[in-house]
Protein backbone atom coordinates (compact mmCIF):
# COMPACT_ATOMS: atom_id res chain seq x y z
CA UNK A 1 0.00 0.00 0.00
CA UNK A 2 2.64 2.48 0.83
CA UNK A 3 4.06 1.91 -2.90
CA UNK A 4 0.24 3.00 -4.02
CA UNK A 5 0.50 6.06 -1.82
CA UNK A 6 3.66 7.06 -2.80
CA UNK A 7 2.42 6.84 -6.71
CA UNK A 8 -0.90 9.14 -6.04
CA UNK A 9 1.14 11.06 -4.40
CA UNK A 10 3.25 11.85 -7.17
CA UNK A 11 0.91 12.29 -9.67
CA UNK A 12 -1.31 15.09 -7.30
CA UNK A 13 2.20 17.05 -7.17
CA UNK A 14 2.99 16.84 -10.79
CA UNK A 15 -1.30 17.49 -11.82
CA UNK A 16 -1.83 20.59 -13.55
CA UNK A 17 -5.32 22.25 -14.66
CA UNK A 18 -5.74 24.79 -17.22
CA UNK A 19 -9.32 24.46 -17.49
CA UNK A 20 -12.60 23.98 -15.35
CA UNK A 21 -13.09 20.67 -17.05
CA UNK A 22 -9.68 18.93 -15.63
CA UNK A 23 -10.21 20.92 -12.30
CA UNK A 24 -13.23 18.61 -12.27
CA UNK A 25 -11.60 15.30 -13.45
CA UNK A 26 -8.71 16.15 -10.35
CA UNK A 27 -11.38 16.87 -8.16
CA UNK A 28 -13.21 13.65 -9.29
CA UNK A 29 -9.56 11.40 -9.54
CA UNK A 30 -8.39 12.35 -5.88
CA UNK A 31 -10.98 14.22 -3.74
CA UNK A 32 -14.33 13.06 -4.27
CA UNK A 33 -15.78 9.64 -2.15
CA UNK A 34 -15.27 7.19 -5.02
CA UNK A 35 -11.54 8.78 -5.52
CA UNK A 36 -8.78 6.73 -5.14
CA UNK A 37 -7.92 8.30 -2.14
CA UNK A 38 -10.96 7.25 -0.95
CA UNK A 39 -10.63 3.07 -2.14
CA UNK A 40 -7.13 3.53 -0.55
CA UNK A 41 -9.47 4.45 3.02
CA UNK A 42 -11.47 1.12 1.97
CA UNK A 43 -8.73 -0.28 1.91
CA UNK A 44 -7.79 0.44 5.64
CA UNK A 45 -9.88 -2.62 7.03
CA UNK A 46 -7.61 -5.41 5.02
CA UNK A 47 -4.66 -3.85 7.26
CA UNK A 48 -3.10 -5.77 10.55
CA UNK A 49 -4.31 -3.90 13.47
CA UNK A 50 -1.03 -3.08 14.93
CA UNK A 51 -0.29 -1.71 11.16
CA UNK A 52 -3.52 0.40 11.15
CA UNK A 53 -2.30 3.77 12.94
CA UNK A 54 0.98 3.84 11.16
CA UNK A 55 -1.01 3.46 7.32
CA UNK A 56 -4.44 5.43 8.48
CA UNK A 57 -2.04 8.36 9.60
CA UNK A 58 0.15 8.12 5.76
CA UNK A 59 -3.64 7.94 4.26
CA UNK A 60 -4.57 11.15 5.93
CA UNK A 61 -1.54 12.70 5.03
CA UNK A 62 -2.55 11.90 1.36
CA UNK A 63 -5.62 13.47 1.71
CA UNK A 64 -4.31 16.20 2.87
CA UNK A 65 -1.89 16.61 0.22
CA UNK A 66 -5.02 16.22 -1.97
CA UNK A 67 -6.73 18.97 -0.74
CA UNK A 68 -4.20 21.64 -0.56
CA UNK A 69 -3.10 20.69 -4.46
CA UNK A 70 -6.74 20.97 -5.23
CA UNK A 71 -6.94 24.41 -3.13
CA UNK A 72 -3.58 25.52 -4.95
CA UNK A 73 -5.17 24.63 -8.98
CA UNK A 74 -7.95 26.34 -8.13
CA UNK A 75 -6.00 29.69 -7.34
CA UNK A 76 -3.51 29.67 -10.53
CA UNK A 77 -6.70 28.96 -12.21
CA UNK A 78 -8.21 32.00 -11.26
CA UNK A 79 -5.29 33.96 -11.57
CA UNK A 80 -4.75 33.20 -15.15
CA UNK A 81 -8.93 33.84 -15.47
CA UNK A 82 -8.01 37.63 -14.45
CA UNK A 83 -5.33 38.04 -16.28
CA UNK A 84 -7.28 37.56 -19.76
CA UNK A 85 -8.92 40.18 -21.53
CA UNK A 86 -12.20 41.13 -20.24
CA UNK A 87 -15.39 40.80 -21.97
CA UNK A 88 -16.51 44.31 -21.05
CA UNK A 89 -16.36 46.80 -23.76
CA UNK A 90 -14.00 49.72 -23.96
CA UNK A 91 -16.58 52.51 -23.54
CA UNK A 92 -14.08 54.70 -25.06
CA UNK A 93 -14.50 53.41 -28.45
CA UNK A 94 -16.67 54.99 -31.15
CA UNK A 95 -20.11 53.38 -31.16
CA UNK A 96 -21.86 51.76 -33.77
CA UNK A 97 -23.81 53.61 -35.99
CA UNK A 98 -27.33 51.36 -35.86
CA UNK A 99 -30.35 52.28 -37.91
CA UNK A 100 -32.58 53.73 -35.71
CA UNK A 101 -36.49 51.98 -36.67
CA UNK A 102 -39.39 54.23 -36.77
CA UNK A 103 -43.20 54.19 -34.96
CA UNK A 104 -45.83 51.99 -35.91
CA UNK A 105 -48.04 54.48 -37.86
CA UNK A 106 -51.17 52.92 -35.57
CA UNK A 107 -49.09 53.85 -32.69
CA UNK A 108 -48.57 57.42 -33.91
CA UNK A 109 -51.66 57.74 -34.60
CA UNK A 110 -53.18 56.16 -31.42
CA UNK A 111 -50.80 58.54 -28.87
CA UNK A 112 -52.03 61.48 -31.13
CA UNK A 113 -55.88 60.51 -30.74
CA UNK A 114 -55.17 60.38 -27.03
CA UNK A 115 -53.18 63.57 -26.49
CA UNK A 116 -56.04 65.68 -28.81
CA UNK A 117 -58.49 64.59 -26.00
CA UNK A 118 -56.33 64.96 -22.61
CA UNK A 119 -55.77 68.37 -23.41
CA UNK A 120 -59.58 68.94 -23.14
CA UNK A 121 -59.96 67.20 -20.08
CA UNK A 122 -60.46 63.21 -21.20
CA UNK A 123 -58.60 60.83 -19.32
CA UNK A 124 -57.61 57.51 -20.56
CA UNK A 125 -59.33 53.93 -19.19
CA UNK A 126 -58.90 50.23 -20.02
CA UNK A 127 -60.79 47.54 -20.12
CA UNK A 128 -60.26 43.49 -20.74
CA UNK A 129 -60.30 42.21 -24.64
CA UNK A 130 -62.38 38.77 -23.30
CA UNK A 131 -65.94 40.37 -22.47
CA UNK A 132 -69.37 38.65 -21.26
CA UNK A 133 -72.49 39.02 -22.32
CA UNK A 134 -73.52 41.96 -19.94
CA UNK A 135 -70.72 44.32 -20.47
CA UNK A 136 -70.59 43.70 -24.41
CA UNK A 137 -74.08 43.60 -25.47
CA UNK A 138 -77.27 43.56 -23.03
CA UNK A 139 -76.21 46.75 -20.88
CA UNK A 140 -75.67 48.46 -24.18
CA UNK A 141 -79.51 48.12 -25.20
CA UNK A 142 -78.89 45.09 -26.87
CA UNK A 143 -81.88 42.77 -25.61
CA UNK A 144 -81.31 38.86 -26.31
CA UNK A 145 -82.21 38.21 -29.57
CA UNK A 146 -82.90 41.50 -30.85
CA UNK A 147 -81.78 42.23 -34.48
CA UNK A 148 -79.20 45.10 -33.47
CA UNK A 149 -76.83 41.93 -32.49
CA UNK A 150 -76.57 40.82 -35.85
CA UNK A 151 -74.88 44.62 -36.82
CA UNK A 152 -71.60 43.18 -35.22
CA UNK A 153 -70.11 39.39 -36.43
CA UNK A 154 -68.85 38.33 -33.28
CA UNK A 155 -66.21 35.54 -32.00
CA UNK A 156 -67.95 33.54 -28.97
CA UNK A 157 -65.92 31.56 -27.22
CA UNK A 158 -66.93 27.91 -27.50
CA UNK A 159 -67.43 26.23 -24.30
CA UNK A 160 -69.61 29.72 -23.05
CA UNK A 161 -71.58 31.61 -25.53
CA UNK A 162 -72.03 34.07 -22.83
CA UNK A 163 -68.43 35.07 -23.14
CA UNK A 164 -66.77 37.09 -26.52
CA UNK A 165 -63.70 38.48 -27.78
CA UNK A 166 -65.09 42.29 -27.34
CA UNK A 167 -66.45 43.49 -30.73
CA UNK A 168 -65.88 47.54 -29.32
CA UNK A 169 -64.46 49.35 -26.26
CA UNK A 170 -67.81 50.32 -25.16
CA UNK A 171 -67.61 47.85 -22.20
CA UNK A 172 -64.84 49.92 -21.15
CA UNK A 173 -67.59 51.93 -21.02
CA UNK A 174 -69.93 50.43 -19.11
CA UNK A 175 -67.14 49.68 -16.36
CA UNK A 176 -66.51 52.86 -15.92
CA UNK A 177 -70.25 54.20 -15.24
CA UNK A 178 -71.16 51.21 -13.24
CA UNK A 179 -67.91 51.97 -10.46
CA UNK A 180 -67.26 55.70 -11.19
CA UNK A 181 -69.92 58.44 -10.33
CA UNK A 182 -70.23 61.40 -12.99
CA UNK A 183 -68.53 63.71 -13.96
CA UNK A 184 -67.22 60.72 -16.23
CA UNK A 185 -65.02 62.08 -19.24
CA UNK A 186 -62.68 59.07 -20.75
CA UNK A 187 -61.40 57.47 -24.08
CA UNK A 188 -61.38 53.86 -24.51
CA UNK A 189 -58.60 53.05 -26.94
CA UNK A 190 -57.70 49.48 -27.10
CA UNK A 191 -57.95 46.53 -29.70
CA UNK A 192 -61.43 44.60 -30.89
CA UNK A 193 -62.50 41.94 -33.21
CA UNK A 194 -65.03 41.31 -35.02
CA UNK A 195 -65.72 37.88 -37.75
CA UNK A 196 -65.33 39.12 -40.78
CA UNK A 197 -63.58 38.19 -44.50
CA UNK A 198 -59.91 40.26 -44.15
CA UNK A 199 -59.41 42.53 -47.33
CA UNK A 200 -58.14 46.20 -48.22
CA UNK A 201 -60.89 47.64 -46.49
CA UNK A 202 -61.75 44.86 -43.56
CA UNK A 203 -60.39 43.26 -41.19
CA UNK A 204 -61.00 40.79 -38.31
CA UNK A 205 -58.63 42.48 -35.89
CA UNK A 206 -58.74 46.13 -35.50
CA UNK A 207 -58.39 49.26 -33.53
CA UNK A 208 -60.98 51.59 -31.84
CA UNK A 209 -61.13 54.88 -29.73
CA UNK A 210 -64.58 55.44 -28.26
CA UNK A 211 -65.31 58.39 -25.79
CA UNK A 212 -67.48 59.29 -23.07
CA UNK A 213 -68.55 61.97 -21.38
CA UNK A 214 -71.59 62.05 -18.48
CA UNK A 215 -72.32 64.72 -16.54
CA UNK A 216 -75.44 67.65 -16.11
CA UNK A 217 -76.32 69.55 -19.01
CA UNK A 218 -74.42 67.56 -21.37
CA UNK A 219 -76.25 68.24 -24.77
CA UNK A 220 -75.55 67.40 -28.39
CA UNK A 221 -73.58 70.62 -28.89
CA UNK A 222 -70.99 69.40 -26.76
CA UNK A 223 -70.94 66.57 -28.81
CA UNK A 224 -70.16 68.42 -32.05
CA UNK A 225 -67.91 70.68 -30.62
CA UNK A 226 -65.81 68.25 -28.99
CA UNK A 227 -65.58 66.14 -32.94
CA UNK A 228 -64.93 69.61 -34.66
CA UNK A 229 -62.12 70.46 -32.57
CA UNK A 230 -60.54 66.88 -32.89
CA UNK A 231 -61.37 66.73 -36.82
CA UNK A 232 -59.22 69.77 -37.34
CA UNK A 233 -56.65 69.00 -34.53
CA UNK A 234 -56.07 65.39 -36.29
CA UNK A 235 -56.31 66.40 -39.71
CA UNK A 236 -55.76 70.28 -41.01
CA UNK A 237 -57.88 73.32 -39.65
CA UNK A 238 -59.36 73.26 -43.10
CA UNK A 239 -61.13 70.55 -42.61
CA UNK A 240 -65.49 70.10 -42.55
CA UNK A 241 -67.49 68.10 -40.75
CA UNK A 242 -70.75 66.88 -41.26
CA UNK A 243 -73.34 64.60 -39.31
CA UNK A 244 -75.53 62.42 -40.90
CA UNK A 245 -78.71 60.85 -38.50
CA UNK A 246 -77.87 57.17 -37.96
CA UNK A 247 -79.00 54.54 -35.76
CA UNK A 248 -77.17 52.76 -32.77
CA UNK A 249 -78.56 50.48 -29.74
CA UNK A 250 -76.81 52.65 -27.37
CA UNK A 251 -77.05 55.96 -28.47
CA UNK A 252 -80.40 58.18 -28.69
CA UNK A 253 -80.29 60.31 -31.06
CA UNK A 254 -76.97 59.19 -33.36
CA UNK A 255 -75.05 60.36 -36.06
CA UNK A 256 -72.42 59.18 -37.96
CA UNK A 257 -69.76 61.81 -38.58
CA UNK A 258 -68.00 62.68 -41.62
CA UNK A 259 -65.20 64.61 -42.88
CA UNK A 260 -63.98 66.15 -46.07
CA UNK A 261 -62.17 63.90 -47.92
CA UNK A 262 -57.96 64.60 -47.08
CA UNK A 263 -56.81 63.11 -50.31
CA UNK A 264 -59.02 64.90 -53.40
CA UNK A 265 -59.80 67.55 -50.54
CA UNK A 266 -63.44 66.71 -51.19
CA UNK A 267 -63.34 67.25 -54.92
CA UNK A 268 -64.41 63.22 -55.59
CA UNK A 269 -61.80 60.35 -55.29
CA UNK A 270 -62.05 56.43 -55.18
CA UNK A 271 -60.94 56.70 -51.36
CA UNK A 272 -64.50 58.67 -50.75
CA UNK A 273 -66.00 57.24 -53.96
CA UNK A 274 -66.40 60.19 -55.55
CA UNK A 275 -68.49 62.21 -52.73
CA UNK A 276 -65.79 64.02 -51.08
CA UNK A 277 -66.86 62.60 -48.00
CA UNK A 278 -65.28 59.80 -46.15
CA UNK A 279 -66.91 58.85 -42.82
CA UNK A 280 -64.68 58.46 -39.44
CA UNK A 281 -67.12 57.97 -36.33
CA UNK A 282 -70.18 57.03 -34.65
CA UNK A 283 -71.55 59.36 -32.23
CA UNK A 284 -74.82 60.16 -30.03
CA UNK A 285 -76.28 60.87 -26.93
CA UNK A 286 -76.35 57.96 -24.57
CA UNK A 287 -79.64 56.40 -24.33
CA UNK A 288 -81.19 56.59 -20.81
CA UNK A 289 -81.72 52.91 -20.73
CA UNK A 290 -77.65 52.74 -20.95
CA UNK A 291 -77.40 55.02 -17.86
CA UNK A 292 -80.22 52.91 -15.91
CA UNK A 293 -78.76 49.72 -16.47
CA UNK A 294 -75.21 51.25 -15.15
CA UNK A 295 -76.36 52.58 -12.14
CA UNK A 296 -76.87 56.66 -13.38
CA UNK A 297 -80.09 58.39 -12.50
CA UNK A 298 -80.86 59.71 -15.66
CA UNK A 299 -83.22 61.97 -14.98
CA UNK A 300 -80.41 64.09 -13.43
CA UNK A 301 -77.36 63.09 -16.07
CA UNK A 302 -77.06 62.57 -19.93
CA UNK A 303 -73.76 62.15 -21.78
CA UNK A 304 -72.41 61.31 -25.19
CA UNK A 305 -70.83 58.82 -26.82
CA UNK A 306 -68.33 58.56 -29.54
CA UNK A 307 -66.11 55.83 -31.43
CA UNK A 308 -63.63 55.97 -34.50
CA UNK A 309 -61.37 53.27 -35.76
CA UNK A 310 -57.66 53.84 -36.08
CA UNK A 311 -57.27 52.37 -38.70
CA UNK A 312 -59.61 54.83 -40.67
CA UNK A 313 -57.92 57.93 -39.51
CA UNK A 314 -54.60 56.23 -40.09
CA UNK A 315 -55.60 55.35 -43.44
CA UNK A 316 -56.54 59.44 -43.83
CA UNK A 317 -53.87 60.54 -42.60
CA UNK A 318 -51.15 58.98 -44.23
CA UNK A 319 -53.05 57.60 -47.41
CA UNK A 320 -52.91 53.82 -46.93
CA UNK A 321 -55.17 52.16 -48.92
CA UNK A 322 -55.03 48.61 -48.03
CA UNK A 323 -55.75 47.61 -43.80
CA UNK A 324 -53.74 44.61 -44.12
CA UNK A 325 -50.40 46.43 -44.72
CA UNK A 326 -50.97 47.38 -40.64
CA UNK A 327 -50.37 43.84 -39.88
CA UNK A 328 -48.28 42.44 -42.55
CA UNK A 329 -45.29 43.48 -41.10
CA UNK A 330 -43.64 44.26 -44.38
CA UNK A 331 -40.32 46.26 -43.79
CA UNK A 332 -41.10 48.35 -46.95
CA UNK A 333 -44.37 49.33 -45.91
CA UNK A 334 -42.59 50.33 -42.30
CA UNK A 335 -39.49 52.12 -43.61
CA UNK A 336 -41.84 54.92 -44.51
CA UNK A 337 -42.58 55.82 -41.22
CA UNK A 338 -39.29 55.84 -39.51
CA UNK A 339 -39.79 59.93 -39.21
CA UNK A 340 -42.38 59.15 -36.65
CA UNK A 341 -42.04 59.88 -33.07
Amino acid sequence: MQERVQEILNDIKSFQATSQDELEAYRLKYISKKSVVGELFGQLRNVAPEDRKAVGQTLNELKQAAQDKFKELIEKLESSTDQQPSDVPDLTLPSYSFPLGGMHPLTYVRNRIIEIFERIGFNVADGPEIEDDWHNFTALNFPENHPAREMQDTFFIERNPDIVLRTHTSGVQVRLMENQKPPIRSIMPGRVYRNEAISARAHCVFHQVEGLYVDRNVSFVDLKQTLYHFAKEMFTPETRVRYRPSYFPFTEPSAEIDISCQICDGDGCQLCKYTGWVEIAGSGMVDPNVLENCGINSEEYTGFAFGMGIERITQLKFQVNDLRLYTENDIRFLRQFQSLH
